[in-house]
């Protein structure tokens, strides 16, 4: 018989009814089969012994250190490109002053906005406040971390700005999250959350 006129033949091979049942002539798990090891070729964990040294980590791989030559390359490579964006934005705007050079003010001041926004202070009247707890909770311990790094190396001035948005901050996060709290529990008596009450977003 040719190879075209042979009759071909369909093997069902599904190993359950339309019930979910197992069929009677399904055949065995072949991919079980393969990858499952025998009993007796399954690795055995070696036990320690007083001569065997326990498994240290491995250690943590350090940075190479840079020269100094490669840090003034890199930064008066940016410096030069920064200068060309600004002289690019100015041409294109006329009239636009020179952009101020960055302050620790500055930095203090753009993290506690950030977390202003976070908390939901830049809501408009009359919506519900949406919060970003965790990442209002970042930004916050991000001025945290500036505090303590740069304790003893401020000005009266500088140390005052940071303490006092460190303190807003941290009023701020606890009447929120207070404020959820009793958005909750009003929501699990069943009266639901009063109009203008912040909800979380994340």
């Amino acid at each position: 018989m040719s190879e075209q006129n042979k009759p071909f033949v369909v093997t069902d091979r599904r190993k359950f009814t339309a019930e979910g049942e197992l069929r009677p002539d399904a055949p065995p798990s072949e991919e079980r089969e393969r990858h499952d090891p025998p009993a007796a070729e399954a690795p055995v964990a070696a036990e320690p012994t007083a001569s065997t040294p326990p498994q240290e980590a491995a250690p943590k791989e350090e940075l190479p250190p840079l020269t100094e030559e490669q840090i003034n390359q890199a930064r008066t490579a940016y410096q030069a490109t920064a200068d060309r964006l600004d002289t690019a934005i100015r041409a294109t705007n006329p009239g636009m002053e020179h952009p101020p050079a960055m302050s620790f003010e500055q930095i203090v001041h753009s993290v506690y906005m950030t977390a202003i926004m976070q908390l939901g202070g830049a809501t408009p009247e009359g919506q519900q406040p949406q919060v970003d707890l965790m990442g209002a909770r970042q930004s916050i311990d991000m001025l945290s971390v500036l505090a303590e790094k740069t304790k003893g190396n401020l000005n009266p001035d500088e140390s005052r700005l940071l303490e006092n948005a460190l303190f807003e901050l941290h009023m701020g996060f606890l009447e929120i999250t207070q404020a959820l709290a009793r958005s909750a529990a009003a929501k699990a008596q069943g009266s639901g959350p009063a109009p203008g009450r912040p909800s979380i977003v994340r």
